[in-house]
């Protein structure tokens, strides 16, 4: 066993198989364009390699300091934020989200019909902050119910205000007030559905804080943690470490979906996406995985204390259930069977039912097929980049987790 087994208890031999999978399956297929992944165990780093290309048409090669689009990864960023707030005593999980935005008290539940014709019965309660942190709300994302290939009535209505639509320059309050006049797609607390709700989540930061989201994640978790190239905009001094963006074409080749010369994220956010919006390295990600892992803090700057992250990263789906059991629609980041969801992050809740390594893990992932995850009990923290969307192409999860679950010798 070499000095690096002893500090991780990972055989590194057995770690290489990572590359080796990875270069031979997507990299020479032309699966993906190319990758970075790093893996830290017992605060050490264990594995860290960079593998094609970031961007083919200039032939610049991945780099370990390229910048992606993260997607959704930047929800767990986001609700630490939020959390932030709730360890300041600015508001309880059950407290309505309309006790800072008031114009959410008119909300209604769809109930049928649409246009004219559409029924809507009153709130049973009102959404809560709970109900945002954990995608309970009756939000959707306004575009079709995921898995069903139709659009449903009330996704029709978000698309009618222009919510979030391509190019729109709302700002997070204007957000937060058409989304009001929004009905529900189910009664807040009763069901789980990937969707906007994590954007609100970043609209409660700035008005609960009184300071501009993107300052506040600055201030905050950033700067703080020495999160140096994180953001909502890739500045021009750093645009030539962005990667560009590619997607799978359905003769499987792979197609230019984001030139990193011409990307909108190169220029100031219309809106700033709690749900989505940020680009960031995968050693600015590796850090903010640490600080999760060592329950909150790292290198002496503390974000959160390590109840709330525990409270957070435990199961809060009703009765303790799973998402096959209350999860609508089938687009997510996650699998569903054995898996549960917290305060901006799935849990691995059972291994047999998931088929997967990792028991307790938390973790999520972004629409250009970024993942990572973090496993407390074996002090295991992952972060996978790369730019394919969609996210479901490939299964990188599991097939990471197999390689390095199984160089564990410890």
């Amino acid at each position: 066993m070499d000095a690096q087994s002893n500090w991780t208890g990972l055989d590194a031999d057995r770690l290489q198989r990572i590359g080796d999978h990875l270069q031979t399956q997507y990299i020479d297929k032309g699966r993906i364009a190319g990758c970075q992944i790093a893996v830290t165990r017992h605060g050490h780093p264990a594995y860290n390699a960079v593998f094609g290309s970031m961007d083919l048409e200039r032939n610049k090669p991945m780099a370990e300091d390229t910048i992606f689009r993260i997607y959704s990864m930047t929800k767990p960023i986001t609700s630490v934020a939020l959390m932030t707030l709730f360890e300041r005593g600015f508001f309880q999980l059950d407290d309505p989200v309309h006790r800072f935005f008031p114009e959410w008290k008119a909300q209604r539940v769809w109930v049928s019909g649409e246009g004219e014709e559409m029924k809507t019965e009153a709130l049973e309660r009102p959404v809560s902050m709970r109900d945002v942190l954990t995608h309970m709300s009756g939000l959707t994302y306004g575009g079709g119910l995921p898995g069903v290939g139709i659009q449903h009535p009330v996704d029709k209505v978000y698309r009618a205000l222009k919510i979030r639509s391509l190019g729109a320059a709302d700002t997070l309050p204007e957000f937060m007030a058409k989304l009001a006049q929004v009905p529900l797609l189910y009664q807040p607390g009763s069901k789980w559905m990937y969707s906007l709700a994590t954007d609100v989540c970043g609209a409660l930061v700035e008005r609960i804080s009184g300071v501009p989201f993107d300052k506040y994640l600055q201030d905050v978790i950033f700067d703080p943690l020495g999160m140096v190239d994180t953001s909502f905009q890739v500045a021009p001094e750093k645009a030539h470490r962005f990667a560009s963006n590619y997607q799978r074409n359905p003769d499987k080749t792979l197609g230019l979906m984001d030139d990193a010369g011409t990307s909108a994220y190169l220029q100031p956010a219309k809106f700033l996406s709690g749900g989505g919006g940020l680009t960031g390295t995968c050693a600015d990600y590796m850090r903010f995985c640490e600080m999760l892992r060592r329950g909150g803090e790292l290198d002496s700057a503390r974000i959160l204390g390590p109840r709330t992250l525990d409270l957070m990263t435990r199961n809060h789906l009703p009765d303790d259930q799973d998402l096959t059991q209350i999860a609508i629609g089938s687009f997510s980041e996650t699998a569903n069977s054995g898996v549960g969801f917290g305060l901006g992050f799935a849990s691995t809740m059972d291994v047999v039912s998931t088929g997967t390594l990792g028991e307790g893990d938390f973790y999520w992932g972004g629409a250009a097929s970024t993942i990572f995850w973090v496993d407390p009990h074996e002090e295991l923290s992952v972060v996978f980049m790369t730019q394919l969307m969609p996210s479901g192409t490939f299964n990188f999860r599991g097939q990471l987790k197999n390689i390095i679950y199984s160089a564990m010798v410890d």
